[in-house]
């Protein structure tokens, strides 16, 4: 590229100085021999036709060189040509054309971004370009959107032929503006605002892929930037979705009231079960407090029985160490432990005198015998014996 500017400007300036130096040279001989001898001494100036010829090589060889940056390629325009344009295009860097015989279209291979958006100041069209399509209903639907994409260098000399530099003009606005329009004309605007931004955003992106490639141009993004309906539609819509709020609402609170209520009655099953369960409890504790009770009590019976097979007098001593304190008679029928307390008068409640206190016959089966301290000791001692 400073190659290609150092000799055009070197170009400029030899030119601008051979013209300096002929209107002088031609000047000077026009005042001295007139205008008709200057121009013939003008022709016969050797050294003014050979710098002529050097600034003519000069602009040949300017014009020759072609400086093709790293962000660009070049088609060459050429009258050798059977087709009038080379097969291949030419790379970055710098390139020989034959001048006036060829020339070079120059265009970029990197990423270009087209917007079409209802707001002026961002798209490349000034006012609203933003993209107006029907659905199959008959509603309005208003997209914004962004297209990013790069000439395909492979197929720059065909799209040289058919586009030349009117592309973003004539071939992408228009088909960006086709695709959508179709798309948007197989859906009802009902689906159309139920489908996701990033959903139709990458199937609109494969349509242009498809369209645009066979054309030379490659595809690498496309963005929908905003979707927008009918002020008529988005009023219904906004008043449905305040009536559907509205439902989703009472259903939420039916179902916190059902939740509620649920709460509530598994609280009482499971007090209700807990007192059940306390309740068996209970039951099953005192059942099993009585099962060893009897158990117990059945084998204390078991060893008094075995006790009292051995020493028989075991009962009447147990029977001895039970007497209470005011007990005073005893009376013992023949092999009976009965006690009984001594006889009173019934009318001072005193009690009744023996002449023999230590042993009063009643009958021949019956016999009193006093019952102080050393009659009980002497009846412990013969059951211990």
């Amino acid at each position: 590229m400073i190659i290609d500017k150092i000799l055009e400007f070197m170009t400029m300036m030899a030119w601008l100085l051979f013209a300096v130096l002929t209107i002088i040279f031609l000047v000077r001989n026009t005042r001295k021999y007139g205008i008709k001898a200057a121009i013939r001494k003008l022709f016969s100036f050797q050294q003014l036709l050979i710098a002529l010829v050097l600034i003519i090589m000069l602009n040949f060889l300017s014009a020759s060189l072609v400086f093709v940056q790293p962000h660009e390629i070049g088609v060459v325009v050429s009258a050798l040509s059977a087709k009038g344009i080379r097969n291949q295009p030419i790379r970055p860097g710098l390139r020989w054309i034959l001048p006036l015989a060829e020339r070079t279209a120059i265009y970029p291979v990197f990423c270009q971004t087209y917007t079409m958006s209802g707001k002026p100041a961002e798209g490349q069209h000034f006012g609203d370009d933003s993209i107006r399509a029907r659905t199959s209903d008959g509603q309005e639907v208003i997209l914004d959107c962004s297209i990013i994409f790069q000439i395909d260098s492979e197929k720059v000399v065909q799209f040289h032929i058919d586009w030349q530099h009117r592309y973003i003009r004539e071939l992408v606005r228009p088909t960006v503006r086709g695709v959508i329009r179709t798309y948007v004309s197989q859906y009802t605007v009902d689906e159309v605002n139920s489908k996701s931004r990033i959903y139709m955003g990458l199937t609109l992106s494969g349509k242009l892929r498809r369209a645009l490639s066979k054309r030379g141009l490659i595809v690498k993004n496309f963005l929908l930037r905003n979707l927008a309906f009918s002020s008529e539609y988005s009023s219904s819509v906004e008043q449905k979705q305040v009536a559907l709020e509205g439902e989703q609402q009472k259903k939420y609170e039916a179902k916190q009231i059902e939740n509620l209520a649920k709460g509530h009655a598994k609280k009482i099953t499971i007090q209700a079960k807990a007192e059940a369960d306390a309740i068996l409890l209970k039951a099953k504790a005192k059942a099993e407090a009585h099962v060893i009770r009897a158990k117990a009590e059945a084998d204390a019976l078991k060893l008094l029985a075995a006790v009292l097979a051995k020493n028989p007098d075991l009962l009447t001593y147990q029977h001895i160490n039970e007497l209470p304190q005011d007990v005073k008679v005893m009376l013992l029928p023949d092999k009976t432990a009965v006690i009984l307390p001594l006889p009173r008068d019934m009318n001072s409640g005193k009690t009744l005198p023996f002449s023999n206190p230590f042993e009063i016959p009643i009958s021949p089966q019956i016999s009193v015998k006093p019952t102080g301290s050393s009659a009980t000791q002497q009846q412990k001692k013969k059951i211990e014996n």
